[in-house]
């Protein structure tokens, strides 16, 4: 059966009916007979080759295949809402809609940056940011439920046909308390040797970056935590617990105040970010302003 098959009317009738639970209230609802609203459902089960209802008591029941049906139904009408929804805003014709999906290991701050540019258009912008796994938001950009993915990656799996730009790079700097960062300045970055350290969350980029520059310096360091969030790490690295690392970018924010110390860089180390857009988003214009934006 194809999609242009599928009679839609009979569909919402179904949805209906599989909502109240029964044909007469679900006719009373749709102002249709009983028999008529039966009749329309009867050609739904006919054109789909299953059936949807059965028996139960003095009612109806969904078959399996009725909730799943059902589980798709839902989702299309609360689409179709949310269409009617979008299109009666009365700034539509002249606000630019963005919705946004951001890696959840990319700090906030450098979020806000990557954004930035679009914040300039003389247009006005219109937000929608969700949080999440990589990966899931690279599949809802892909089935077009988003339109741009920001991330610290420069891809993964699934990202093969997706537009890819490097928006920011940054140095990476070492911070610690005052007492670490005075025990550990000279003959730094050897002094990092057997040094209490706060890494990022092995599924971090920055954690692979750090381990190889650690490795290639002959440095081993003594891991006493890991973290999914930067600003948890940067918490206990305030607290004394070990020394950090964090992108130039978060320097102001982690070097303010009196607890923590800037120590040295990560030579040669950069920290990247990159958005990600299906190849159809080019021509939205804050999409396009924010590949122009693109680094080297």
């Amino acid at each position: 059966m194809k999609l242009t098959d599928l009679n839609f009317h009979h569909l919402r009738y179904f949805w209906m009916v599989a909502k109240t639970g029964s044909l007469t209230a679900a006719a009373e609802r749709l102002g249709l007979r009983a028999q008529t609203l039966s009749s329309q459902i009867a050609q739904l089960e006919q054109s789909l080759g299953r059936s949807l209802f059965q028996p139960v008591g003095r009612g109806l029941g969904l078959t399996e295949a009725g909730r799943v049906a059902l589980r798709y139904a839902d989702q299309i009408f609360q689409l179709g809402e949310q269409l009617t929804d979008s299109l009666e805003d009365e700034e539509l014709d002249y606000t630019l809609r963005l919705s946004v999906g951001i890696a959840d290991a990319l700090p906030k701050t450098v979020s806000f940056h990557m954004i930035e540019p679009v914040l300039a258009l003389k247009r006005p912008v219109r937000l929608v940011c969700t949080e999440g796994r990589f990966e899931a938001l690279c599949a809802e950009l892909i089935q077009h439920n988003i339109d741009l993915v920001l991330a610290e990656r420069p891809g993964g799996q699934g990202t093969a046909n997706l537009q890819v730009a490097k928006l920011l790079a940054y140095p990476v700097r070492i911070f610690g308390s005052a007492a670490l960062c005075a025990e550990k300045r000279s003959n730094f970055p050897k002094s990092l040797q057997g040094a209490p350290f706060l890494m990022p969350s092995r599924n971090n980029v920055l954690r692979m970056k750090l381990e190889h520059w650690l490795e290639t310096e002959g440095i081993s360091v003594r891991v006493v935590g890991e973290f999914d969030d930067l600003a948890l790490l940067d918490t206990f690295g305030r607290a004394g617990l070990g020394l950090f690392a964090v992108p130039a970018l978060l320097m102001e924010d982690y070097a303010r105040g009196t607890s923590v110390e800037y120590l040295g860089d990560v030579e040669g180390v950069l920290e990247e970010y990159y958005a990600f857009t299906h190849p159809r988003n080019m021509e939205h214009p804050a999409i396009k302003a924010l590949f122009a934006t693109a680094v080297a």
